[in-house]
């Protein structure tokens, strides 16, 4: 029964976003029809453990979340020219599913649509990311606060907010004129919902496992409907290649262990096999953009053996052309330590000077500082710069490791 149950809820979150698209396209009210899709989950999750999952799962939610609809439009007097001018608008066979064989359903475009609506350019991107998780990901107002360390009613009004800002917006795919900035808006919205699981930034866990694999989930899914675009195909592939080293990230006490300490025996093969073979295909769809080679950096850190076989002066290579095509600190600091690795402690130090004014006072320009110092031998610079990295993160597993590396420092 509890597998059933479990095999339930995965459904009901693949088709949730779909069906909420399906009723935002045809009704908007995008708020009134969330509250109708929320009210079919939970009458599925009641129903469907018992008297077994229909036929046509994404039919019936639709039927199902329609009806809940249009019984709360009938209820508001205000709104019921509106609901009878949907009503005749609305084809009989609307809420039929698509033919078994058709791959491109309305219902799926519906999905990136919905992404597209929740990643407007009006929104934060902290309202993106908070939309997102909720109207596509599924997750719970309260889910979405935990996740980010503040209180429920917070969370409901930063949600609720971003739902304001958006209405009226037409429920519709963006033009081929801003098509492609919109689509980068939501790649980067999956990338920071990825990022903040895979590396929280404040809090006393180093790694939030429901964030990281809503994210990839995610990407799985603007993957299906955008399979010839190398960007999803990059970004999905850099999230299965980091988060294939999550087991050897963290010790028995949730220490952090570094990537050159990590038992590589523990990291995912079955996920770096994928992302490989996903980096391969991105490479060859256009263009290798940010994600993409970031992705190859990446596959060359997995396919080492160990430490010592990792092939530095190709990651270089690839450091150079990604900072071409982006001048993002984070990745010129990535550089930088690659051309350590390449050139000795001593060069990459000079690289981190032409980031100073860039990055100055943020942590990791500091903790990559003190490793190359240690391994230049400036055995003060580098407990200082240590102890410098720790007080500017918020990360409780951070801060420590750094600590700790700085006290093996002390006399």
């Amino acid at each position: 029964m509890l597998r059933r149950r479990t095999g339930v809820e995965d459904l009901l979150r693949l088709h949730a976003p779909q069906v909420l698209g399906a009723l935002v396209r045809r009704y908007g009210h995008f708020a009134a029809s969330e509250d109708a899709v929320q009210e079919a989950l939970l009458a599925a999750a009641r129903q469907w453990p018992d008297k077994g999952v229909p036929d046509n799962p994404r039919g019936w939610l639709i039927r199902v979340a329609s009806r809940r609809l249009m019984d709360q439009l009938r209820a508001d007097e205000a709104r019921r020219r509106r609901e009878e001018d949907a009503a005749l608008l609305t084809p009989q066979d609307a809420f039929t599913a698509p033919p078994p064989g058709e791959s491109r359903a309305p219902s799926d475009d519906d999905t990136l649509t919905l992404l597209f609506l929740c990643c407007h350019p009006e929104l934060s991107p902290a309202a993106q990311v908070a939309l997102t998780l909720r109207a596509v990901g599924g997750l719970t107002t309260a889910e979405i606060a935990r996740a980010h360390l503040v209180p429920e009613a917070t969370m409901a009004q930063r949600i609720s907010r971003a739902k304001g800002r958006i209405k009226g917006t037409p429920f519709r795919q963006p033009g081929p004129e801003d098509r492609d900035a919109r689509l980068a808006v939501v790649l980067q919205v999956l990338y920071l919902i990825f990022n903040e699981g895979y590396t929280a930034t404040s809090g006393d866990t180093l790694h939030r496992a429901d964030l990281a694999r809503e994210a990839i989930r995610l990407t799985r899914s603007v993957r299906r409907l955008l399979p010839q675009e190398g960007a999803v195909t990059g970004l999905l592939a850099l999230m299965l290649l980091t988060e294939a080293r999550t087991a050897a990230r963290t010790g028995p006490h949730g220490e952090l262990i570094p990537l050159d300490e990590q038992d590589r025996t523990l990291w995912d093969r079955q996920a770096i096999t994928e992302g490989t073979a996903l980096v391969e295909e991105a490479l060859t769809q256009g263009p290798p953009g940010v994600y993409p080679l970031q992705a190859a950096i990446a596959a060359l850190h997995d396919e080492a053996e160990h430490t010592d076989a990792t092939d530095w002066p190709q990651i270089l290579a690839l450091y150079d052309v990604l900072v071409r095509r982006t001048p993002e600190p984070m990745a010129e600091l990535g550089r930088a330590v690659a051309h350590a690795m390449v050139h000795g402690p001593r060069a990459g130090l000079g690289e981190l000077a032409a980031l100073e004014e860039r990055l100055k006072g943020h942590y990791r320009l500091e903790a990559v500082r003190a490793h190359l110092l240690e391994r230049a031998g400036d055995i003060e610079g580098a407990r200082s710069a240590y102890r410098l990295a720790a007080q500017g993160t918020l990360s409780r597993p951070e801060a420590r490791y750094l600590q700790t590396r700085a006290a093996r420092l002390s006399p």
